[in-house]
């Protein structure tokens, strides 16, 4: 689809070095973005389940869940309104850290709906000339993509533990499904990757979690380290300036 201006919409401006936090359900991304809280500057965005729950007192979640063959299309189409949003928010922080995104909805979620047979190939055709219009018109920042890389059987206990109603009727199958499509796209590059990845261990317990976070924490936090430095100059000798990385 050729773009309808010579510009891509929001390219101008400074951009906050943007970071996806991609992985199947129960991967521990909202526990990893919560783990960022402590940066100042840093803008954390949460995936917009809310407003999956209630789009003018509707559950689209859970319909979507319940009858996907029905609400797989509508559900989908919300997604990528609400997550467009996320993608467009501006901030004056130097980092932006969105759990999940645009790439993921289309390689992954809406992948394993045609799979499956609850989204018709004509919507699934229209969703996709919806995403090529976005990516072809509307600028979409992307600087690092954290993989929480996890095993199926473990984030379908923990899936379990947080008992959210609408994911009562979410089988073992589905998540092994996801897990391909993530791995497919995160780790073969079956599909497009506008970032480089940076793979986690998910599969760790809350006990050991923190360490594997930090692992990501010089990756996600250069830009600020870079700024902070540029504001407060670190007086070394010319020799060890020299070795100084950020």
């Amino acid at each position: 689809m050729p773009p309808i201006a010579s510009e891509k919409l929001g390219s101008n401006g400074k951009k906050p070095f943007t970071v996806f936090v991609e992985g199947n359900i129960g991967s521990g991304k909202t526990t990893f973005l919560n783990h960022f809280q402590k940066f100042d500057d840093i803008c954390l965005l949460t995936e917009p389940v809310e407003k999956w729950r209630n789009c003018g007192g509707v559950n689209l979640l859970d319909l979507m869940y319940k009858e996907a063959h029905r609400w797989a299309m509508p559900f989908q189409t919300y997604v990528t309104l609400t997550m467009l949003d996320m993608h467009t928010c501006q901030t004056d922080k130097s980092v932006k850290l969105m759990e999940r995104s645009l790439f993921s909805a289309r390689n992954c979620f809406v992948e394993s709906m045609l799979a499956s047979g609850s989204l018709h190939q004509g919507m699934y055709n229209v969703l996709q000339e919806w995403y090529d219009f976005i990516c072809c018109n509307i600028h979409i920042q992307a600087d690092l993509i954290v993989y929480l890389q996890t095993s199926p059987e473990v984030v379908y206990e923990r899936m379990k533990q947080r008992a959210r109603s609408e994911e009562s009727c979410v089988p073992l199958e589905y998540l092994k499904e996801l897990h391909e499509l993530h791995e497919n796209w995160l780790i073969h590059g079956t599909s497009h990757r506008p970032a480089p990845v940076l793979v986690l261990n998910a599969d760790l317990d809350l006990n050991t979690i923190g360490t594997e976070y930090e692992r990501s924490e010089t990756s996600i936090l250069k830009p600020i380290l870079i700024e902070n430095t540029n504001h407060h100059p670190i007086l070394t000798s010319p020799a060890k300036r020299a070795k100084t990385d950020f």
